[in-house]
């Protein structure tokens, strides 16, 4: 574990952000279970997809309504940020799963949702916004057209960089892990959700 990852944890104060930060690869040894536009998984969807999200609904509405997002709705409610999801956007969210928070060192989600740690909650959740509905073929499209990567920015101006792996999009956060696209391209009223099976997590300072 690097040691400027520690120093930057504990300024925030909180130890689990540590290792959410520097030691937790998001989804990276998973085998690439990634589902493309039209493309079958080589394993079973999560419990949720297009049939449960209305496209006449708002991000938050929809998050709120997923059973296999409901660890994320309860960080978005403790960050306060259910009117940035709420808003007209548009916004695409890569929305980590029950299963993704679940990945995550023990006592870290616990952690990130005490009241003292709700401005690092927050930043973490941004992180996962992006302006515009953005759809997996504008990905491959631009993934394409910049050599093998597309470099994209988080409503905080924060760097993402998506690759195609196998034929799977792969996510790679600040600090060079990875998720991956599990449910694509699940149309909003203000904008697109992507499932993820990894948390991101930017560079906490």
């Amino acid at each position: 574990m690097r040691n400027r990852c520690h120093g930057k944890a504990r300024r925030i104060g909180a130890a689990a952000l540590a290792a959410v930060g520097c030691s937790f690869a998001a989804g990276a040894q998973q085998r690439d279970v990634l589902i493309a536009a039209g493309n079958p998984a080589p394993m079973p969807k999560p419990s949720i997809g297009s049939n449960t999200m209305q496209a006449n609904k708002k991000i938050a509405e929809n998050v709120a309504a997923a059973p296999n997002l409901s660890a994320l709705f309860a960080a978005v409610q403790a960050a306060g940020l259910i009117d940035t999801l709420i808003n007209p956007g548009p916004l695409t969210l890569f929305a980590p799963t029950n299963a993704a928070f679940a990945r995550l060192p023990p006592g870290t989600v616990e952690t990130l949702l005490k009241p003292e740690n709700k401005a690092a909650l927050a930043r973490i959740l941004r992180y996962h916004i992006v302006p515009g509905a953005i759809t997996t073929e504008q990905i491959r499209e631009r993934v394409k057209a910049g050599g093998g990567k597309a470099r994209y920015t988080s409503i905080d101006g924060e760097p993402l960089v998506i690759e195609i792996v196998h034929d799977a999009i792969s996510i790679t956060d600040t600090n060079g892990n990875k998720s991956y696209i599990e449910t694509a391209n699940l149309r909003q009223a203000n904008g697109v959700v992507h499932i993820v099976g990894g948390v991101l997590i930017p560079k906490l300072d």
